[in-house]
């Protein structure tokens, strides 16, 4: 026999271990996506709203803004990929990175350069790894982010794209994320964050709404100088939650998968070890009857 019937109770001992860690991560990445949907929740009436705030600003004032301006020859681009932490979340993070190489292709394809952020330490390996640049990168609450860090990551980006001049600077703000649709469907997808457009995807104004008047005090510029740097931070935060949301659904799946794949194995190795079992009892049993015979033959030769 190749493989011993011990070593078959060892693997399925080690199997059944392994199922137990596997359940366990299943169970805490269900219990957290509630928490991270709520969160996502909770932050859209205030992006929907901010972003109201900011499309009547640019409607009715007219101002030419640094961070709304169009440049009129866009040579290098900025690009933040949203990936994971940690593993064991199927191919959230690989989909996130495959999307953007596909965004980096067709900005390259357009005469621009790619200046590359970081979102998680497995964007972070994987450009490590292939030793690709990478500015600047932040790690540590990729399935819990909060919005100090959504703040750091804007206030960067608002650096480079309002630079002058220098190696960082960049013409457009692109970020790359997974959004959460559902349990079963988290799709990765790319948005341009800057030159802004305050209208645009899912935050249009529904049929028939009117965008709010406002007064603006102490000037319309001084009121986007306020309102556009938070408009851009809440957009990041919002991509931040939706992709926490879509990386714990990913790993619930995952670990859902290797569960049941670890009881598939559990119940092959204990087929196998009962085939091997009875084999050795049929065996030991033909031995004895065997040497019953050759017992009986030897009495009657006699």
């Amino acid at each position: 026999m190749a493989v011993s019937l011990r070593e078959y109770r060892a693997r399925i001992k080690s199997t059944e271990s392994m199922k137990k860690i596997t359940r366990a991560m299943e169970l805490i990445a269900a219990s957290r996506i509630i928490k991270a949907q709520q969160r996502a929740q909770s932050a859209a009436p205030y992006a929907r709203e901010l972003t109201r705030a900011v499309s009547a600003v640019a409607t009715y004032s007219n101002v030419d803004h640094p961070l709304t301006r169009e440049p009129e020859d866009p040579k290098r681009a900025a690009v933040l990929i949203v990936t994971s932490d940690r593993g064991l979340a199927g191919a959230y993070s690989s989909s996130v990175l495959k999307e953007a190489e596909r965004l980096a292709e067709r900005l390259r394809s357009e005469g621009k350069e790619i200046e590359t952020y970081i979102c998680g330490r497995k964007g972070e390996a994987y450009y490590k790894f292939r030793n690709r640049p990478v500015v600047d990168s932040w790690t540590g609450f990729s399935d819990q982010p909060s919005y100090e860090a959504a703040h750091e990551i804007g206030a960067t980006l608002i650096d480079a794209f309002l630079a002058e001049d220098g190696d960082q600077a960049v013409d457009e703000v692109h970020v790359v994320f997974t959004r959460f649709r559902s349990m079963l469907l988290q799709e990765p997808t790319d948005v341009r964050l800057l030159p802004l457009e305050v209208v645009e995807g899912e935050e249009k104004p529904e049929n028939g709404d009117v965008l709010p008047l406002y007064e603006f005090e102490p000037s319309p510029e001084a009121v986007l100088d306020g309102l556009l740097p938070q408009y851009v931070q809440s957009r990041i935060f919002f991509a931040l939650l939706q992709a926490a949301a879509s990386e714990l659904a990913a790993r619930q799946k995952a670990m859902k998968s290797a569960t049941d794949n670890a009881d598939e194995l559990i119940k092959k190795y204990t087929r196998i070890a009962n085939q091997a079992r009875q084999a050795g009892i049929t065996q030991e049993i033909s031995e004895i009857v065997g040497g019953v015979n050759a017992l009986a033959d030897a009495q009657s030769g006699e």
